[in-house]
């Protein structure tokens, strides 16, 4: 892998990615969606680019829950790691969890989105970062 490759795996080490671009943007989620999926306060993740991620060991493991509207979320079905999110007609990933990356992403959340729907148990942070009530705007 080259210099500007990334690379990064779920929890068990079964599943293993290589992303060949660097990330384009990343930013943090709020939506209850990604919530109840991590666990968490929010997601943070960093949109990748077309054709840029590539799976090196353990494709047969990943499944996919596909919400009637959004994006497909993708995980390892052995540990149950979120990996990432993808286009649910094309199946082309469109964002990666920075939190399965092995190293630095090379990239820092430049904005908070569904901050409607921040959790009540944990204050937005005051980061700076603009903040959107809903999406952020394309």
């Amino acid at each position: 892998m080259g210099d500007s490759t990334l690379s990064g795996s779920c929890l068990c080490g079964s599943v293993r990615f290589a992303i060949d671009e660097p990330l384009l943007v990343a930013g943090w989620c709020h939506c209850r969606r990604c919530q109840r999926r991590s666990g968490g306060p929010a997601s943070v993740q960093g949109r990748v680019a077309p054709g840029a991620l590539r799976i090196l060991e353990g494709a047969e493991l990943v499944a996919t829950y596909r919400p009637e509207q959004g994006a497909a979320k993708c995980f390892c079905s052995a540990c149950g790691s979120q990996l990432w999110s993808a286009d649910p007609a094309s199946g082309e990933v469109r964002a990666v969890r920075l939190g399965v990356l092995d190293g630095d992403p090379g990239i820092r959340p430049s904005y908070h989105q569904f901050v409607a729907y921040a959790s009540p148990w944990q204050p937005l942070p005051d980061d700076g970062l603009p903040r959107y009530p809903e999406r952020m705007p394309a």
